[in-house]
């Protein structure tokens, strides 16, 4: 748990005593220094842990989901965060992370994709270009969704942006200012990936590439008028090329540096998840069978 995560959630819900009365253990993510979050889930695994659960945002999130995928353990999603993207496509109650718990006693296992960049895995997006510097900003980072798509247009025309390729197999979209590789499609007006995915197992990555001429064209894009601006698929591959060695991308919210070129992938239904039976955001795709166990515990 990251007792800083969405603003202090971890106290303010009380979720280190209500995960503690339901047999869980329960490591904080304080102290001096980094926390090795992978390296800690690898050890409760190694240590016989049966289910990794992670309170905290999208990116501590995938940390942990690519431990508990490559164990094979289930894995519990307790929305902690501040945008808590994964968990409300997952269905689970955002505004009280203390209900995700109900996993533990009355529980659904559902099964779902996820993504890989390099050598990592990622729960929601990856970002590039242009919507690699929104990730950077204040209003993305308070989960502010309307200042964020404000501040898309000067974005996305930025004379010095960094131009991208996108290419799937023979397929190539070039000269692109902005480019988002998401783990499942987002819906198809969401020019960002700052809304919600109606599938998480679609066993597709989700492809965005804007090709902009200009200030105005940036304005057109965000007005909602698309044509010939945005390009959208799908694929299993992709690979994300440019000019630099080096290249930010916002992988789940978190600004990393990769080289490149940089290769994407879907790893379907790799994620065993745990959820609560009853959930107020069920979506289409993340439907589960019912988990008979009593109680989950390490």
């Amino acid at each position: 748990m990251n007792p800083q995560s969405g603003g202090g959630k971890v106290d303010r819900f009380g979720l280190v005593r209500k995960a503690r009365a339901l047999n869980a253990d329960v490591a904080l993510l304080e102290g001096a220094g980094t926390v090795d979050v992978a390296a800690l889930a690898r050890e409760a695994a190694d240590d016989g842990a049966d289910l990794l659960g992670v309170a905290g945002g999208d990116g501590t999130q995938s940390l942990v989901a690519a431990v508990a995928a490559d164990r094979g353990i289930p894995f519990m999603v307790i929305a902690a965060g501040t945008r808590n993207q994964f968990a409300r496509d997952l269905g689970l109650d955002s505004e009280d992370p203390a209900a995700c718990l109900a996993a533990l006693t009355d529980g659904v296992e559902v099964r779902v994709d996820l993504g890989r960049i390099g050598d990592r895995s990622f729960v929601t997006s990856a970002a590039f270009g242009a919507y690699a510097e929104l990730v950077r900003t204040t209003a993305f980072r308070d989960g502010d969704t309307a200042a964020a798509l404000a501040l898309l247009p000067s974005l996305l025309a930025a004379p010095d942006e960094q131009r991208l390729n996108l290419r799937t197999g023979d397929t190539v979209v070039g000269d692109s200012a902005a480019v988002l590789v998401s783990n499942n499609p987002y819906g198809a007006a969401d020019i960002a990936g700052l809304g919600r995915r109606n599938r998480l197992d679609r066993g597709v990555l989700g492809l965005l590439a804007v090709t902009l001429r200009g200030a105005r064209d940036a304005v057109r894009l965000v007005r909602g008028r698309r044509s010939g601006l945005v390009k959208v698929s799908t694929a299993t591959e992709a690979v994300i090329e440019t000019d630099a060695d080096r290249i930010p991308v916002g992988v789940d919210g978190e600004e990393v540096t990769l080289a490149t070129p940089v290769h994407c992938a879907i790893r379907p239904g790799v994620l065993r998840v745990r959820v609560p039976r009853l959930r107020p955001g069920v979506r289409p795709g993340v439907r589960g069978t019912r988990v008979h166990t009593a109680m989950v515990g390490t």
